[in-house]
Parts: C-alpha cells; sequence; structure tokens
C-alpha cells in the first residue's frame, strides 16, 4: 500500500520538527512536506498529492480556518486541526469549515499516528472528552443568540431573557428540513454519534449489531448531507437535535 501522505503546516518551526519526528519512524505514514502558513498549505496540497493535513491555527498570511475551508472546497485533502486548550476557541469555526477533527500539540505519538490513519480512512476524530465538549460550548452560545425584545440584556445561562424569541438562520430552518428525513433509529444514532461514542459502543447501548450501527450512520450521514462524523455532531447540535448539555439517547 501507498504510505499516508501527509503536509504540516504550522509557523512554529519546532513544533514541525516534532511531529515529523514522531511521524518519521512510521513505515506507513510519508512526511511530504511542512510549511509556515495557510496559503502556503493551501498551494502545496493544490500541487502536490496530500491526504491528510495536519493544521495549526493561528498562522500568518491566511489562517488555519481560511485555510480549511479552501482545501475542503478543493477536495485537495483531509484536514486535522492542531490546537491547545488554551485556543479551543476556534475550535467550532475549523470543524464548520470542513475539518475532519482536531489534535492537541502535545498529543502522545500513538496518538498523533492513530489520528492520522483514521482521518486517511475516512473516519473522524471524535474523543468525547475533547470534540464534544467544544461543539457544546459554541452550540451554546448559537442557541442562545435571540431577537432584541424589552426584557433585560443578559438572562441565566441556558435561558432566553423575557419579551426575546430565538432568531434562528436559514441555516437552521435547512437544517431542520433534513432532520426531518431520518427514521427515529437514525435520529437516535445521530444521537449517540454526537455523544462521541463509536459504532461499537452504539450497537451495544441499542442491543444491535455493529453493523446494523454502520448503515444507520451511512443513511443519515446522506440524508442530512454531511461528509463524515465530525460534521454530524455540528448539524445535531446546529439542527436543534441536541441541546447543549443533553444527555445521549438510550439504548
Amino acid at each position: 500500500m501507498e504510505p499516508i501522505r501527509v503536509l504540516l503546516a504550522d509557523d512554529q518551526a519546532l513544533v514541525r520538527a516534532g511531529f515529523a519526528m514522531m511521524l518519521s519512524v512510521e513505515e506507513e505514514i510519508e512526511v511530504v512536506g511542512q510549511v509556515a502558513n495557510g496559503r502556503d498549505a493551501v498551494d502545496f496540497a493544490a500541487a502536490h498529492p496530500v491526504d491528510v493535513i495536519l493544521m495549526d491555527v493561528q498562522m500568518p498570511q491566511l489562517d488555519g480556518i481560511r485555510a480549511t475551508e479552501e482545501v475542503v472546497r478543493a477536495g485537495t485533502a483531509k484536514v486535522i486541526i492542531l490546537t491547545t486548550f488554551e485556543r479551543d476557541d476556534y475550535l467550532f469555526d475549523a470543524l464548520r469549515a470542513g475539518a475532519s477533527g482536531f489534535l492537541l500539540k502535545n498529543a502522545d505519538p500513538d496518538d498523533l499516528v492513530a489520528a492520522v490513519h483514521a482521518v486517511a480512512g475516512g473516519h473522524a476524530l471524535l474523543a468525547p472528552e475533547m470534540t464534544v465538549r467544544v461543539i457544546e460550548r459554541f452550540a451554546r452560545q448559537a442557541q442562545e443568540q435571540f431577537v432584541p425584545g424589552s426584557g433585560p440584556a443578559t438572562a441565566p445561562e441556558g435561558t432566553a431573557s423575557p419579551g426575546t424569541q430565538p432568531s434562528p438562520s436559514a441555516a437552521t430552518a435547512a437544517q431542520r428540513k433534513l432532520l426531518a428525513t431520518l427514521t427515529a433509529r437514525e435520529r437516535e444514532v445521530l444521537m449517540n454519534v454526537a455523544a462521541g461514542q463509536s459504532n461499537a459502543e452504539i450497537a451495544a447501548g441499542m442491543f444491535v449489531a455493529e453493523a446494523t450501527v454502520k448503515t444507520h450512520v451511512s443513511n443519515l450521514l446522506a440524508k442530512i448531507q454531511v461528509r463524515d462524523r465530525v460534521q454530524a455532531v455540528v448539524f445535531a447540535y446546529e439542527s436543534g437535535l441536541i441541546l447543549a448539555g443533553d444527555k445521549p439517547a438510550a439504548g
């Protein structure tokens, strides 16, 4: 098999060197390039075969979020966002831009290798303790945006100010139409995907075969018009299927 071709995009040379060192010992992975800004990442992926880009967020010329949008739109590679817990305020935008997941910069070598293999294989990074926490945080912000009314300027978290009404965007309305196409079982599977559960965990909780869950996942991804499980999580929150803080569906 051909090795997985990885591009490293980070404006810190030491970070690039560290990731390159961790990946260089893997026979199934080849680091094909290193760039220091988002514009060079987009251009490199357009000119050379790349399977996965490890993309920093804060970079000169073009930041990692905008670079991810361009790469995903062009279909030249899949993107893993590199981040730290201190700067996770960018991650929801990155996921909406089309990133297939994110990875902490202090990740263990085994985690890095596993992430590259997962994304190259068409999967997404959905670690419950990381991804869901970040998505819930920003989904809550989106759900608490209201039309100005006669009530006070602020309200307790998770509640609307008196005299205000939610102002759903056109995108949310479209997502709700797609959500209505799902069967009850597919909605249940989507809720558990949004909880960060694997196919095996979902199958165990629903008392069905793992192959059945795979079929449900494949069908629901097609119906809601998203490409992978990460985008499905974003959809679940943005469409209102899951509100921030909700528990996953029971089996």
